[in-house]
C-alpha cells in the first residue's frame, strides 16, 4: 500500500526500479537536460544514441513530476481535433504535427518493446467518452476527420459505449485503438534505465540553481556541483521554476487529481473489461481506467483534498456511485494530484530561449507521446539538425495573458465542482 512519502500509486506498484544518484564531481558534457521525466529522459536517451554525452539533472526523482502523477493513458495526437491543428498551424506543418503525433503511441510501445520497459502496457485503445448530446457532436467531427485520415478510430454508439465501460452513464465514445494504458512510473524508469545504459549520465537530487551563458556553452550549477555544457534542454514543463526568467508565465499551470480503490478483483469484471481508460468531454474533465491490480482510479481536474475520507475521495465515491450502482462502496487506496501546463492554444511550445538553450513545453495533458515524441526532436536537433524540421516553429517565451488570474478562477471552479458533486 502507498505510504505518506510516494507520489501516486504509480510510485508505489512500478516494477522499474527507482534509483538515486547524486552528483560526486563537476561534470563537462555536450548536452545538459535539466529534468527527468519524459522529455527530458527521451532526449537524453536519444542523443546519447547518436553519439552525444549528455547530463540529466533532476531536482527531485525520476518521475517526480507530471510523469509520475500522469493518468497514464497513451492516447494519440493532441488535445485539439486533427483539422484544428491545421487549422492553427497551417496545412504542411500540421498536417506533418498530426501524423507524427498520431503514431507517438506506436513509437512510445517501440521503446517499451525494444528496452523491455516493464510498465503494465495494454494495447486495447482509450475511449474518448460523450457526456452529453453536444460532446458526442464534437466526437463525431473528430471520428470523420481521423476517418479520413485512415486512423482505426471510431464512434461508438451508446450501447456499445456501456458495453466496453460498464455504465449507461455516457452517450457514445470515441474509441481509438491506436492508444493504450501505461504505469507512467513505470515507463519513465524505464526511459531512465534505457538512456542510462545507452551511456547518459543522470544525476538525482540535483536541482540547478543557477543557469549562465559562457563562451561556447552554458555553466549549471547544482548544490552538488557543475555542469558545462554546449546546449542545454530544460525540460521542466508544468514545473518549471524560476531558472529562466518568464519560462514558468508562458502556460496556466492546472492540477488534475486521482483516487484509486483497493484491488476490487472480480466484482469489477464488467467494468472497463478490456482496459480501456476513459476520458470525458465535459468541460471538468474526468477520467478512468482499471489498473493491472484490478484497482479504479477515477479522476479530475482539481487538487487533491481532504487525503483519507476526504472531499476528493467522497467525490470519488459519489462518481462511482452514480456510474456503477451496483458496484457497492468501495475502499480507497491513496490520492494524488500532479500539475498540467495548458497553453491558450492548447498547442505546445518550442522556445529558443537563447543560442544552444531549448525548451519544448505546454503538452496540455498529453505528456506520454508528446514528451517522447518531443524529447526525440530535440535530441535529432542536437545531433546536426536544423530548427526548420522540428515538430513546432520555434518561438521566443509568450507570457501568458492573465496568467494567475486564470490558476486562481480554476483551482476555485475545480475544487467546487468536488464539493457539489460529492453531495
Amino acid at each position: 500500500m502507498p505510504g505518506p512519502s510516494t507520489l501516486s500509486l504509480w510510485d508505489e506498484t512500478a516494477e522499474e526500479s527507482d534509483f538515486h544518484s547524486p552528483m560526486t564531481a563537476d561534470v563537462t558534457t555536450d548536452v545538459a537536460i535539466v529534468g527527468g521525466g519524459y522529455t527530458g529522459l527521451s532526449t537524453a536517451l536519444h542523443a546519447a544514441e547518436q553519439g552525444l554525452n549528455c547530463c540529466v539533472l533532476e531536482a527531485r526523482q525520476i518521475g517526480f513530476g507530471g510523469s509520475g502523477r500522469n493518468v497514464g493513458l497513451l492516447n494519440a495526437g493532441l488535445w485539439l481535433p486533427p483539422q484544428d491543428v491545421r487549422a492553427k498551424l497551417g496545412g504542411a506543418r500540421g498536417t506533418r504535427l498530426v501524423d507524427i503525433l498520431g503514431e507517438g503511441p506506436s513509437y512510445v510501445m517501440s521503446l517499451i518493446e525494444r528496452h523491455q520497459i516493464r510498465c503494465e502496457l495494454t494495447r486495447t485503445g482509450t475511449i474518448h467518452a460523450a457526456h452529453s448530446a453536444t460532446g458526442l457532436k464534437d466526437l463525431s467531427r473528430r471520428a470523420e476527420e481521423w476517418a479520413r485520415l485512415g486512423a482505426p478510430v471510431r464512434l461508438l454508439s451508446r450501447q456499445e459505449t456501456a458495453q466496453k465501460i460498464g455504465t449507461d452513464a455516457f452517450h457514445g465514445g470515441l474509441l481509438d485503438a491506436r492508444a493504450g494504458t501505461i504505469n507512467p512510473m513505470g515507463y519513465v524508469r524505464g526511459l531512465a534505465r534505457a538512456a542510462r545504459a545507452a551511456g547518459a549520465r543522470i544525476h538525482t537530487d540535483a536541482p540547478v540553481s543557477r543557469l549562465v551563458k559562457q563562451t561556447g556553452g552554458w555553466l549549471l550549477e547544482t548544490g552538488q556541483g557543475t555542469v558545462r555544457a554546449k546546449s542545454v534542454i530544460l525540460a521542466t514543463n508544468a514545473y518549471s521554476d524560476e531558472l529562466w526568467p518568464g519560462l514558468k508565465q508562458s502556460f496556466v499551470p492546472i492540477h488534475f487529481f486521482q483516487v484509486a480503490t483497493v484491488p476490487l478483483g472480480a466484482r469489477i469484471a464488467h467494468i472497463l473489461p478490456e482496459r480501456q481508460g476513459i476520458w470525458d468531454t465535459g468541460k471538468i474533465m474526468f477520467s478512468l481506467r482499471r489498473d493491472a491490480a484490478d484497482r479504479l482510479i477515477i479522476g479530475s481536474m482539481g487538487a487533491a483534498i481532504g487525503g483519507a475520507r476526504g472531499l476528493s475521495e467522497r467525490w470519488a465515491a459519489r462518481q462511482l456511485k452514480r456510474l456503477f450502482p451496483d458496484l457497492g462502496p468501495v475502499e480507497f487506496e491513496t490520492s494524488w494530484h500532479g500539475k498540467i501546463a495548458m497553453t491558450g492554444d492548447h498547442l505546445p511550445r518550442i522556445h529558443r530561449l537563447d543560442d544552444g538553450l531549448y525548451t519544448p513545453i505546454g503538452y496540455n495533458g498529453r505528456g506520454i507521446a508528446p514528451g517522447t515524441v518531443f524529447g526525440k526532436a530535440m535530441a535529432d536537433l542536437l545531433a546536426g539538425g536544423k530548427e526548420a524540421d522540428l515538430l513546432m516553429p520555434v518561438t521566443d517565451i509568450r507570457q501568458e495573458t492573465a496568467r494567475e488570474l486564470k490558476a486562481g478562477f480554476y483551482q476555485m471552479a475545480f475544487a467546487a465542482n468536488q464539493m457539489l458533486r460529492s453531495l
